[in-house]
């Protein structure tokens, strides 16, 4: 079975209170979006798959990656599922495990247990609270929203389906302010 990771990228950053696009301000030296494609790509899973949208991050997207642009990214976050979702039944995937690019803390081991962990469903954890990285089995992609802001939460708290918790070290918070950012630094 082949599994890829699928980092969502594209939205508008519309708490963002800094200047410039919040997946390309600085942490640590590196824009902030590189730290989650960093960490994905060294999950070492079958494909890394970086969905864009709003900011133009294919400075930061590694070689033999696949870059899919959401051209509809001001629509939410589910659109971006769906530009994932294509391209992995394109690429006759059986899997993927989706995050965050601005969630910095999320190591690639928390990205490669989440896609070992068994079943169709299966959610990391950190200090015991769901938080992304998210596996969704292919029989499960029908079921993703195909519009709105909402992503694989669903899923997890529909409650009709075993969802397997993988408890992860790392940060599962993510960055929506300048003020979240500043608690990195």
């Amino acid at each position: 079975m082949t599994v890829a990771a699928v980092v969502l990228a594209a939205g508008g950053a519309s708490r963002w209170d800094g200047p410039g696009h919040k997946l390309l301000a600085d942490l640590g030296g590196r824009p902030l979006a590189a730290w989650a494609i960093d960490a994905a790509a060294a999950a070492g899973l079958d494909e890394l798959v970086v969905v864009t949208g709003a900011a133009d991050l294919v400075g930061l997207v590694p070689p033999g990656a696949t870059v899919a642009h959401n051209p509809d990214w001001a629509d939410g976050q589910a659109g971006s599922l769906q530009v994932a979702v294509s391209r992995c039944r394109e690429a006759g995937h059986r899997a993927f495990v989706v995050g965050l690019a601005d969630m910095p803390g999320v190591p690639a081991t928390a990205w490669r247990a989440v896609a070992d962990a068994p079943g169709q469903l299966a959610t990391a954890t950190f200090n015991g609270r769901r938080r992304p990285p998210v596996k969704v089995g292919a029989d499960l992609w029908d079921e993703l929203p195909t519009t709105g802001d909402q992503g694989a939460r669903g899923l997890l708290a529909a409650g009709a389906r075993p969802v397997a918790e993988v408890a992860c070290d790392g940060r599962g918070d993510d960055i929506d302010t300048l003020g979240d950012l500043r608690t990195w630094s």
